[in-house]
C-alpha cells in the first residue's frame, strides 16, 4: 500500500515538476518584457532626453554594484523554497523582507525542515498568503488611508520606526532560520563567518563590501560541509524524499 502510494506521490510530482518548468520560465520571461518596456518607454517615449550612451552607462553603474546580487539571492535562497516558489518569488519581488520570512515561519510552524518537498509547497502556500495580505493591505493602508494615517503619526515615531523596521525583520528572518533548520554546529557557523567578514574583511579591505554577503555565504557552505556530522543519520531521524512524498499523500483516517 505505501509502495504504491509513493509511486502515485512520484508521478503527482514529475507532473508539477513539468509544469513547473514550462511555466516558471514564460512568467518570469513575460514580466521581463513587460517591465523592460515599461522602462524603455518612460527613457525614450516621454520625451526626458535619454540618450542610448546615459542609458548605457547607468545599466553598466547597476551592474557593477548589484549584478553579484544576481548570483547571490538565487544560490542563497533556492535550499528555502524549492524550484517553483523560486519562480513565485522572483516574479513577485520584495523576497527577503517579505516573502522568504513568510516562507520559513510557515515551515517552521508545520514542523517541516526546507529542502524537501513538502517544504517547497509550503514554501509557495505561504508566497501566496502573503502576496494577498500584501495587496490587502496596500489597497486598505496606502491606497486609501496612506497619506492620511502617516499625516496623523508624528514625525519622531515615523523616524523610529524607519530606523528598526528592517533590522526587526532580518531579526524575525535569522530566528525563524535558526529554528527551522534546528542545526547548532551550522547556526555557529555561520555567525562566526558572518562576524569575520563584517567586522574583520571589509574593514581591512573595503573593495570587498559588495561582495561580503557572497563571500559569507560560500564560506557558510563550506565551513559548515567540513564541520557536518561525521556519524550516518540512523532511519528513524531521517526524513528522505520518499517519507515525505508518502506523509502528503497518505489518507488520513
Amino acid at each position: 500500500m505505501s509502495t504504491s502510494t509513493s509511486a502515485g506521490s512520484s508521478a503527482r510530482f514529475a507532473a508539477f515538476d513539468r509544469t513547473t518548468s514550462l511555466w516558471g520560465p514564460i512568467t518570469l520571461a513575460l514580466g521581463l518584457l513587460i517591465s523592460l518596456a515599461a522602462a524603455l518607454y518612460a527613457a525614450f517615449g516621454t520625451g526626458v532626453g535619454v540618450t542610448p550612451l546615459e542609458l548605457a552607462t547607468a545599466v553598466g553603474a547597476v551592474l557593477a554594484t548589484f549584478g553579484i546580487i544576481a548570483v547571490i539571492e538565487p544560490v542563497s535562497y533556492f535550499p528555502i523554497l524549492g524550484r517553483s516558489a523560486m519562480y513565485q518569488a522572483f516574479l513577485i519581488g520584495n523576497i527577503a523582507n517579505k516573502l522568504l520570512p513568510a516562507a520559513i515561519v510557515a515551515q517552521a510552524n508545520l514542523g517541516e525542515k526546507p529542502g524537501t518537498r513538502r517544504a517547497e509547497l509550503i514554501a509557495g502556500s505561504a508566497i501566496i498568503g502573503a502576496v494577498l495580505v500584501h495587496i490587502t493591505t496596500l489597497i486598505l493602508f496606502v491606497g486609501v488611508l496612506g497619506t492620511w494615517l502617516v499625516g496623523m503619526l508624528p514625525a519622531p515615531l515615523i523616524a523610529t520606526a524607519r530606523a528598526y523596521i528592517l533590522p526587526a525583520i532580518f531579526g524575525a528572518v535569522l530566528l525563524q532560520s535558526v529554528m527551522a533548520m534546528k542545526s547548532r554546529r551550522t547556526t555557529l557557523v555561520a555567525i562566526a563567518v558572518a562576524a569575520v567578514i563584517v567586522f574583520v574583511v571589509v574593514p581591512l579591505a573595503p573593495g570587498l563590501t559588495y561582495f561580503a554577503t557572497a563571500l559569507a555565504v560560500i564560506l557558510t557552505i563550506a565551513a559548515s560541509w567540513f564541520a557536518r556530522a561525521r556519524t550516518p543519520q540512523s532511519p528513524e531521524a531521517g526524513t528522505g524524499e520518499a517519507g515525505r512524498s508518502t506523509r502528503i499523500s497518505e489518507p488520513s483516517h
